[in-house]
């Protein structure tokens, strides 16, 4: 097996390494995001929270997590992936020894989202249901990932796990591209000049990535959680979404959900790319 294959081969394996370690830590303040952007019966986070837990129990903080966990391995994995594909790319037919600029790591970043829409979506589209189903629809709908993921597809096909493509798109280029950026830069910043492992300089450059990231992205996936939580017909896309939501809302209303998404970001991200590098480090060990 030649090098550039056996790299992708550790990058898919680290990324999916890096996505269950996200999910794990930041589903419970992803499930709070998405209650506060797609109802409007919360004064603020603290009072989702308090709702939450009073109505349903902890657990529900977790509701939906097994839609994103069995996505992880696949989106996580083509994300780093599609990253590093991209790192080749605008390397391609430069000198061997040409170090990338951090612009070279932001066109990489946003290529990386493109491929990785194809699962995100879907994934998403069930989890923002099972989050939101009992505001939405007034009542439990679904019983879990499986039979929301055949429910769905029952009643309106493919499209209807597909819903919210384009508002997926529109928040994961631009994010993906700060998020690849930061990390790198922190990295580059804070690592031993020697090049050897940092277990401070990854977690603080993971987590700046994940601030950076959603400092961006929250407008689009405001949009994105309405047009896939909301029922058939409510939008016709994705610029209908956005004037409806500003028009009745304000433009306030495009950055709900930012506290949690941003208290999330720093430790979930963290967690990532902590389990992307330890699994990296285990595996140049062993071939």
């Amino acid at each position: 097996m030649v090098k550039g294959e056996m790299d992708s081969i550790k990058s898919t394996i680290a990324g999916a390494a890096a996505g269950i370690s996200a999910v794990l830590a930041g589903q419970p303040f992803d499930t709070l995001k998405v209650r506060l952007q797609t109802s409007n019966q919360y004064k603020g986070l603290a009072d989702c929270f308090r709702q939450t837990i009073a109505k349903d129990g902890f657990f529900a903080l977790y509701r939906g997590m097994g839609a994103p966990l069995l996505g992880v391995t696949p989106m996580f994995a083509l994300s780093f992936w599609s990253y590093d594909m991209g790192c080749r790319l605008v390397t391609y037919g430069k000198p061997k020894d040409y170090k990338l600029s951090m612009f070279d790591y932001f066109l990489a970043g946003g290529f990386s989202a493109i491929p990785t829409t194809i699962i995100t979506t879907p994934m998403e589209r069930v989890k923002v249901v099972l989050q939101t189903q009992d505001q939405i629809v007034g009542g439990k709908k679904y019983n879990g990932m499986v039979d929301a993921t055949v429910g769905m597809f029952r009643e309106g096909g493919i499209a209807g796990l597909y819903r919210g493509t384009i508002a997926t798109l529109a928040r994961d280029a631009p994010g993906s591209a700060a998020y690849f950026v930061a990390y790198e830069y922190f990295r580059e910043l804070l690592s031993p000049k020697d090049g050897s492992f940092s277990l401070g300089a990854v977690l603080f450059s993971g987590g700046m990535a994940g601030v950076a990231m959603w400092s961006i992205a929250i407008p689009p996936d405001v949009v994105k959680s309405r047009i896939q939580a909301a029922p058939v017909g409510t939008y016709k896309g994705f610029m209908d979404c956005a004037t409806k939501i500003v028009t009745q809302e304000g433009p306030q209303a495009l950055f709900k959900g930012l506290p949690p998404a941003l208290l999330r970001a720093f430790p979930a991200n963290a967690a990532a790319f902590l389990g992307r590098a330890a699994s990296l480090e285990i595996m140049h060990k062993l071939w």
